[in-house]
């Protein structure tokens, strides 16, 4: 699934640790999603939006295709 994940942190000027560490996750967890090689769970994916305060829509990109 594409995310809007990176342009997000970098326009608040943060490292994929200091998200990971904001949200709760790794950095490594950060930068599988930013890469699209995880998807979240809702949660996670909640807390992100949250973080950055926009909806999950803004932040995921979800196509039909994309379910699975």
């Amino acid at each position: 699934m594409q995310n809007n994940v990176r342009r997000f942190r970098e326009k608040l000027g943060l490292t994929q640790k200091e998200l990971g560490e904001r949200v709760g996750v790794s950095r490594q967890a950060i930068n599988a999603i930013e890469t699209g090689k995880y998807d979240p769970s809702i949660w996670l994916a909640y807390d992100l939006s949250q973080f950055f305060g926009v909806s999950i829509e803004e932040l995921f990109l979800f196509k039909e295709e994309d379910r699975k």
